[in-house]
């Protein structure tokens, strides 16, 4: 992982807090278990740091200004990185596709898919307005 401008990527820091967090938590269990789980473990880790950590948080969809519905999100840290979770061999592109979408749907610009595999792997995304870019993805 490089450095990259705080304009490119914003909350840098929290979200190495965040990926550090990801790998104390898979050293002490290991792969195999459920995404609950790690989801669990993760939010005590974060907490831990002085985070402020919302579980399964609902989160708005809106369709021309008014809501149609809500979604939830594994973890919202600090009301600015969503963090999904996943524990599978490997990370798909269907499970970035979603990322994407709540990013864009609910207005946060970073999010963090963390996969707690044989190995961690992490997905950084940020969305922008349209019109500015496209979503990113730096890994």
């Amino acid at each position: 992982m490089g450095e990259y401008p705080a304009e490119r990527y914003p909350h840098q820091e929290l979200t190495r807090a965040i990926i550090g967090a990801a790998f104390r938590v898979h050293n002490r269990l290991g792969h195999s278990f459920l995404e609950k789980i790690y989801e669990r473990a993760l939010a005590h880790e974060l907490r831990f740091l002085g985070l402020f950590v919302e579980n399964q948080k609902a989160l708005a969809v809106n369709y021309g200004g008014e809501p149609i519905g809500n979604f939830a999100v594994d973890l919202l840290v600090e009301r600015k990185v969503i963090v999904e979770i996943k524990a599978v061999r490997n990370i798909s592109r269907s499970d970035e596709e979603k990322l994407v979408h709540y990013l864009k749907v609910s207005g946060i610009q970073v999010g963090l898919l963390i996969n707690f595999g044989r190995s961690v792997q992490v997905r950084r995304k940020v969305f922008t307005q349209p019109g500015l870019h496209s979503p990113k993805s730096i890994q």
